[in-house]
């Protein structure tokens, strides 16, 4: 989660706002019942009743242990780690998922949660530390609801990121999502699982899919039931080998791109290997299984460009870097969604910098950026053009995806340029009273796309 910490009270200073999230960490993770109830009195009179129920749930939780109750068990006690974890209160909810963690060290979610919490915050060791003894812990996690109409199995890459953001694709009303950490997963374990009607692989980052290769295929060949997104689909969509499943398309373009593991020796061997591939100055770099601009420079020279290597280890992408700047000096990202390999529109982002994300855009304030998204939404033939309609509606039959997408932008001549085209394109909706609930009514056209792919593929047991 990237959520703001505690907030701070326009009435006290930062450091008072400090103490008291310590203090109340610290009380958090008291294994006293009666040192719970008296905070719980004291939340209660500085107005605080969530904060009260917290402790008196706490204090209950104790008092069954140290009764030996049948009925002891951390789970509200849990809830109520995850109600301050989804407030943003991630510190005070560290402690109260290490109280649980104390009643009960088999609580897998509660692990889980520490290792989101830790990696937030850059501690990358305790992340992982967390992370694997979730997982070993347990690698099934069951989102049952009343009501739901289908099981949906969704593998997904615990010890990394690089998974589709499904939630909103499918919506815990309707779907009974089983999440499965098939990293850490046995092989006998697949024959364990509960009753499932499809297979949602949500491992979307060819990248984190590599390395599961092997491991991916076994279930896919023991796997009786419809399986969106197979692994094949995804491995061709490595940054490197878009220019050549792309690049023959009428009307699409598509940079060249070079992934390497270390550097060359020398910068004169560094500028003849990206000659080699027909990239020239000024060349981006990134990281390889990253998103979001996390990690990507632009490099004007080999120098630059052999120093950035050096300072980040590890698999390297270099792209070829092109000015898409339009006529008016802005740059546009527009992003579609292809759901059964139709595209749909779903924003457009519009910067003075190069390096365009929707959310350093400044899109609210400016009603004429939003106006321009509005009419890209409502009618992207229209705002794209027939001819890069057509382009982009060869790029899906090309990616041959059940789920995912492109970010592109309009080339002056009506081509379509791709910037990336994967599994693991965000889809989400933003809040109804909000600057971009406009977006909203384009969500629900790929979110109703999705449920009729998979109404069409599941075999409902």
């Amino acid at each position: 989660m990237t959520r703001d910490s505690h907030p701070i009270h326009p009435d006290r200073s930062a450091g008072d706002e400090i103490a008291q999230a310590c203090d109340e960490a610290t009380g958090a993770a008291s294994l006293d019942a009666g040192a719970h109830r008296a905070l719980a009195e004291e939340k209660r009179a500085a107005g605080d009743e969530l904060g009260a129920l917290a402790h008196l749930i706490a204090a209950h939780t104790l008092d069954a242990y140290a009764d030996g109750s049948p009925d002891a068990g951390a789970a509200n006690l849990c809830d109520v780690a995850t109600g301050y974890f989804m407030k943003g209160d991630h510190e005070i909810a560290a402690r109260w998922y290490e109280l649980v963690l104390k009643l009960d060290p088999e609580m897998a979610v509660a692990c889980q949660n520490l290792a989101a919490i830790h990696a937030n915050a850059g501690r990358d060791a305790q992340a992982h530390a967390w992370r694997e003894r979730a997982y070993r812990i347990q690698r099934v996690f069951i989102e049952a609801a009343p009501g739901q109409r289908r099981h949906v199995l969704v593998l997904c890459a615990a010890r990394t990121t690089g998974n589709v953001p499904f939630e909103t694709l499918l919506p815990g009303a309707v779907n009974c999502r089983i999440k499965y950490a098939i990293d850490y997963a046995e092989d006998a374990e697949d024959g364990q699982l509960p009753p499932f009607d499809l297979v949602f692989n949500a491992i979307g980052e060819p990248d984190v899919a590599a390395p599961l290769e092997e491991r991916l295929e076994r279930f896919a060949a023991r796997c009786a039931r419809p399986l969106l997104n197979p692994l094949h689909a995804i491995a061709r969509t490595a940054r490197d080998r878009l220019p050549a499943l792309l690049g023959d398309l009428r009307d699409v373009q598509v940079a060249p791109c070079l992934r390497i593991e270390e550097r060359p020796r020398s910068v004169g061997a560094l500028a003849a290997l990206l000659a080699d591939h027909g990239i020239a100055l000024p060349t981006l770099a990134r990281p390889a299984a990253t998103h979001g601009g996390e990690g990507l420079v632009l490099c004007e020279t080999f120098a630059a460009l052999a120093q950035r290597l050096d300072e980040l280890k590890g698999a390297q992408y270099l792209t070829a870097f092109r000015d898409y700047r339009s006529a008016d000096g802005y740059y546009r990202k527009y992003r579609m969604i292809f759901v059964d390999r139709v595209a749909y529109p779903y924003h457009l982002a519009i910067s003075s910098q190069w390096m365009v994300h929707y959310y350093t855009a400044d899109m609210e304030s400016h009603a004429w950026k939003l106006d321009e998204e509005r009419r890209f939404l409502r009618d992207p033939v229209a705002a794209l053009g027939e001819r890069a309609m057509a382009a982009l509606g060869a790029i899906g039959r090309r990616l041959d995806l059940d789920y995912g997408g492109i970010d592109f932008t309009l080339l002056p001549d009506g081509q379509v340029f791709v910037f990336e085209a994967n599994a693991t394109m965000l889809a989400h909706y933003e809040r109804s009273s909000g600057e971009l609930a406009h977006k909203n009514a384009s969500v629900q056209r790929i979110v109703d796309a999705f449920e009729r792919l998979m109404t069409e593929r599941a075999v409902v047991q």
